[in-house]
């Protein structure tokens, strides 16, 4: 799937895809992977449904769904690069996304944010109906290097 809209091109082509970018982004600017080797996020392009946003050729905005396909999809490491924000591209990106075909008939769409419920409220997203029956092993600084 491509899109070429107003100069930018959404797509779910992975040969597109700039891992060194996508990592430099996630490891020195993303709130939730400081720090996260290129190894990690190389296997979770590799593993995902993954989205870019590209501008002449440079890759400006990612998303990925992690999911069988089937009944269950996570939505994470989304950014639009910052001098590209508050042009719309990240409410593009997501009704690309949610309507992809690969992402059809599956009972639960799911994602974390501390500063985004307003754009995923667009899009249905909502608090847990019943929160206390989600649980989840959370590894706090997974990817901070410890010193001895």
């Amino acid at each position: 799937m491509e899109i070429r809209e107003s100069g930018f091109i959404f797509s779910d082509d992975k040969n597109l895809i700039d891992a060194t970018a996508v990592h430099q982004y996630l490891s020195t600017q993303s709130y939730w992977a400081m720090g996260i080797p290129f190894e990690t996020v190389y296997k979770s392009i590799s593993n995902s449904l993954c989205f870019g946003i590209y501008k002449d050729s440079r890759q400006i905005g990612f998303a990925r769904w992690i999911t069988d396909g089937a009944t269950f999809g996570y939505l994470a490491d989304v950014y639009v690069v910052e001098e590209f924000r508050g042009l719309g591209l990240s409410k593009k990106l997501m009704s690309i996304m949610l309507f992809h075909e690969d992402l059809q008939g599956l009972r639960r769409y799911m994602l974390a944010t501390h500063d985004a419920h307003g754009l995923y409220s667009q899009f249905g997203f909502e608090p847990l109906e019943d929160p206390e029956s989600i649980m989840a092993i959370v590894i706090k600084n997974a990817y901070l290097k410890h010193k001895d």
